[in-house]
Formats: structure tokens, sequence, C-alpha cells
């Protein structure tokens, strides 16, 4: 099973109609906490091996095999 696509762009706007709506945060504000959870996130789903760093929707999750083609990542490391 692939894991499903993290869509940066999406939660990015998410945050920061959160945070300037909901908050009443300013742009400058809601723009950097947007940033700091993203760059978070982007790190949850990186894969630790020092040869692989590609995010864990290239890994086939069942198997923990990455999916790109000239990758030697054997297993995916949380």
């Amino acid at each position: 099973m692939i894991e499903k696509y993290f869509d940066i762009n999406r939660l990015y706007g998410k945050i920061l109609r959160y945070y300037i709506d909901k908050k009443r945060y300013s742009k400058e504000e809601a723009n950097a906490i947007a940033q700091k959870i993203i760059q978070k996130e982007r790190r949850m789903r990186m894969c630790k091996n020092a040869n692989c760093k590609h995010l864990l929707n290239d890994h086939i999750r069942n198997y923990d095999s990455c999916l790109v083609e000239s990758c030697t990542c054997e297993k995916f490391t949380r």
C-alpha cells in the first residue's frame, strides 16, 4: 500500500487561514508559524536513512521499500 501524498501547499493554506481568521494573527506571524509547522511535518515524513532522505509517500508502507529507482534504501527508517 502506498502512503497518501503529503500536499504541502494545502496544509500551508489551511494553517494560514486558521491563524489569520480564527486567531486574528497578522499575516507575518501566521506565515512564520505555518513555515515552522511545514518544516516539522516534512522532517516527520522523511526517511532518516542517510542515503535515502525521500518522503514517506515515496515508500511502500507494507514493505517499507523505496519506490525511487536509483535509491539504495532497503527499509524506511523513522
